[in-house]
Protein backbone atom coordinates (compact mmCIF):
# COMPACT_ATOMS: atom_id res chain seq x y z
CA UNK A 1 0.00 0.00 0.00
CA UNK A 2 1.05 3.44 -1.17
CA UNK A 3 -0.26 6.93 0.78
CA UNK A 4 -1.40 8.70 -1.97
CA UNK A 5 -2.06 12.60 -2.05
CA UNK A 6 -4.07 14.15 -5.08
CA UNK A 7 -5.47 17.42 -5.24
CA UNK A 8 -8.75 18.80 -5.99
CA UNK A 9 -10.49 21.20 -8.26
CA UNK A 10 -13.43 23.30 -9.07
CA UNK A 11 -14.78 25.78 -10.32
CA UNK A 12 -18.31 25.23 -11.72
CA UNK A 13 -20.65 24.38 -9.50
CA UNK A 14 -17.85 23.89 -7.49
CA UNK A 15 -19.77 22.28 -3.89
CA UNK A 16 -21.62 19.99 -6.22
CA UNK A 17 -18.80 18.58 -7.92
CA UNK A 18 -16.13 18.26 -4.27
CA UNK A 19 -18.80 17.14 -2.97
CA UNK A 20 -19.38 14.29 -5.41
CA UNK A 21 -15.61 13.58 -6.13
CA UNK A 22 -15.21 13.48 -1.98
CA UNK A 23 -18.09 10.53 -2.27
CA UNK A 24 -16.22 8.67 -5.06
CA UNK A 25 -13.34 8.70 -3.87
CA UNK A 26 -14.30 7.64 -0.09
CA UNK A 27 -16.35 4.60 -1.34
CA UNK A 28 -13.03 3.35 -2.94
CA UNK A 29 -10.41 4.40 -0.25
CA UNK A 30 -11.62 5.04 3.06
CA UNK A 31 -10.73 6.74 5.37
CA UNK A 32 -9.70 9.69 3.83
CA UNK A 33 -7.40 12.43 5.23
CA UNK A 34 -8.84 15.84 3.48
CA UNK A 35 -7.26 19.24 3.87
CA UNK A 36 -9.13 22.66 4.62
CA UNK A 37 -11.02 24.36 1.39
CA UNK A 38 -9.23 26.84 -0.17
CA UNK A 39 -11.39 29.19 -2.27
CA UNK A 40 -8.62 30.97 -4.82
CA UNK A 41 -8.31 33.04 -7.80
CA UNK A 42 -7.53 31.07 -11.33
CA UNK A 43 -4.41 31.30 -12.36
CA UNK A 44 -3.43 32.05 -16.34
CA UNK A 45 -6.71 32.79 -16.91
CA UNK A 46 -9.84 35.07 -16.34
CA UNK A 47 -13.02 32.94 -14.40
CA UNK A 48 -14.94 32.65 -10.80
CA UNK A 49 -12.98 31.40 -8.28
CA UNK A 50 -12.13 27.83 -7.89
CA UNK A 51 -12.56 25.37 -4.88
CA UNK A 52 -8.97 23.42 -3.95
CA UNK A 53 -8.40 20.27 -1.26
CA UNK A 54 -5.76 18.01 -0.96
CA UNK A 55 -6.94 14.40 0.16
CA UNK A 56 -4.59 11.80 1.39
CA UNK A 57 -5.29 8.01 1.26
CA UNK A 58 -3.86 4.76 0.95
CA UNK A 59 -4.04 2.96 -2.01
CA UNK A 60 -2.64 -0.72 -3.94
CA UNK A 61 -3.48 0.33 -7.35
CA UNK A 62 -0.82 0.87 -9.74
CA UNK A 63 -0.48 4.52 -10.85
CA UNK A 64 -1.73 3.57 -13.89
CA UNK A 65 -4.95 2.21 -12.30
CA UNK A 66 -5.34 5.24 -10.45
CA UNK A 67 -5.02 7.69 -12.96
CA UNK A 68 -8.26 5.67 -14.78
CA UNK A 69 -10.24 6.05 -11.41
CA UNK A 70 -9.36 9.44 -11.22
CA UNK A 71 -10.61 10.40 -14.57
CA UNK A 72 -13.45 8.12 -14.43
CA UNK A 73 -14.69 10.18 -11.54
CA UNK A 74 -13.79 13.44 -13.25
CA UNK A 75 -16.17 12.34 -16.05
CA UNK A 76 -18.74 11.49 -13.80
CA UNK A 77 -18.68 14.97 -12.61
CA UNK A 78 -18.77 16.20 -16.57
CA UNK A 79 -15.30 17.42 -17.14
CA UNK A 80 -14.57 18.03 -20.12
CA UNK A 81 -10.99 17.80 -21.49
CA UNK A 82 -9.86 21.24 -23.35
CA UNK A 83 -6.46 21.30 -25.48
CA UNK A 84 -5.84 24.98 -23.56
CA UNK A 85 -4.35 23.91 -19.79
CA UNK A 86 -5.93 26.76 -18.17
CA UNK A 87 -9.22 26.89 -18.19
CA UNK A 88 -12.94 26.68 -16.11
CA UNK A 89 -13.56 23.34 -15.35
CA UNK A 90 -16.40 21.10 -13.22
CA UNK A 91 -13.81 18.68 -11.86
CA UNK A 92 -9.75 18.84 -11.49
CA UNK A 93 -8.03 15.37 -9.92
CA UNK A 94 -4.41 15.27 -9.82
CA UNK A 95 -2.04 12.81 -8.39
CA UNK A 96 0.73 14.93 -6.30
CA UNK A 97 2.40 11.98 -4.55
CA UNK A 98 2.21 8.50 -4.67
CA UNK A 99 4.43 7.16 -2.22
CA UNK A 100 8.20 8.25 -2.19
CA UNK A 101 8.20 7.51 -6.61
CA UNK A 102 9.93 9.55 -8.57
CA UNK A 103 9.68 10.23 -12.13
CA UNK A 104 7.55 9.35 -14.70
CA UNK A 105 5.60 6.89 -14.24
CA UNK A 106 2.56 5.44 -16.23
CA UNK A 107 3.08 8.58 -17.68
CA UNK A 108 2.76 10.84 -14.63
CA UNK A 109 5.53 13.07 -13.54
CA UNK A 110 5.92 12.11 -9.74
CA UNK A 111 5.77 14.20 -7.54
CA UNK A 112 3.91 16.47 -9.24
CA UNK A 113 5.94 19.92 -10.04
CA UNK A 114 2.91 22.17 -8.96
CA UNK A 115 3.46 20.88 -5.55
CA UNK A 116 5.98 23.91 -5.51
CA UNK A 117 4.02 26.41 -7.84
CA UNK A 118 1.24 26.81 -6.32
CA UNK A 119 -0.53 28.50 -3.45
CA UNK A 120 -3.87 26.29 -4.06
CA UNK A 121 -1.88 22.63 -3.78
CA UNK A 122 0.83 23.74 -1.54
CA UNK A 123 -1.28 25.31 1.66
CA UNK A 124 -3.69 22.47 1.43
CA UNK A 125 -1.02 20.11 1.43
CA UNK A 126 0.41 21.30 4.02
CA UNK A 127 -2.34 20.69 5.95
CA UNK A 128 -2.66 17.30 5.75
CA UNK A 129 1.30 16.20 5.53
CA UNK A 130 3.01 19.50 6.85
CA UNK A 131 5.89 16.83 8.07
CA UNK A 132 5.95 14.40 5.21
CA UNK A 133 9.45 15.16 3.03
CA UNK A 134 9.56 15.97 -0.21
CA UNK A 135 10.98 13.33 -2.62
CA UNK A 136 13.32 14.63 -4.47
CA UNK A 137 14.05 18.34 -2.13
CA UNK A 138 14.18 16.44 0.94
CA UNK A 139 12.52 19.07 2.65
CA UNK A 140 9.34 18.94 4.74
CA UNK A 141 6.25 20.63 2.67
CA UNK A 142 5.78 22.60 5.77
CA UNK A 143 9.31 24.31 5.21
CA UNK A 144 8.62 24.89 1.48
CA UNK A 145 5.36 26.67 2.71
CA UNK A 146 7.55 28.84 4.97
CA UNK A 147 9.49 29.66 2.09
CA UNK A 148 6.69 30.21 -0.78
CA UNK A 149 5.45 33.74 -1.82
CA UNK A 150 2.29 33.41 -0.51
CA UNK A 151 1.45 36.94 -1.33
CA UNK A 152 1.18 36.41 -5.12
CA UNK A 153 -1.45 33.64 -4.84
CA UNK A 154 -4.26 34.15 -2.88
CA UNK A 155 -5.96 30.87 -1.04
CA UNK A 156 -8.74 31.45 1.40
CA UNK A 157 -9.48 28.78 3.72
CA UNK A 158 -13.42 28.37 3.84
CA UNK A 159 -16.09 26.40 5.78
CA UNK A 160 -17.38 23.49 3.90
CA UNK A 161 -19.74 20.51 5.44
CA UNK A 162 -18.07 17.00 5.11
CA UNK A 163 -20.81 15.15 7.10
CA UNK A 164 -21.79 13.00 4.58
CA UNK A 165 -18.44 11.40 4.59
CA UNK A 166 -17.61 8.25 6.56
CA UNK A 167 -15.50 6.97 7.59
CA UNK A 168 -12.99 10.47 7.76
CA UNK A 169 -10.07 11.73 8.89
CA UNK A 170 -9.63 15.32 8.67
CA UNK A 171 -6.35 15.85 10.13
CA UNK A 172 -6.03 19.71 9.71
CA UNK A 173 -4.62 22.54 11.04
CA UNK A 174 -7.43 24.21 12.69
Amino acid sequence: MATVYVSIGSNINREHHITESLKALSHLFAPLHISNFYDCEPVGFEGDNFLNLVVGFECDFSVAELVKVLHQIEIENDRKRQTKAYASRTMDIDILLYGNQVGMIDGVELPRGEITEYAFVLRPLVDIAAQTLHPTLDISFQQILKSFDQLSQKTKPIPFDLSFIKPLQRLQNE
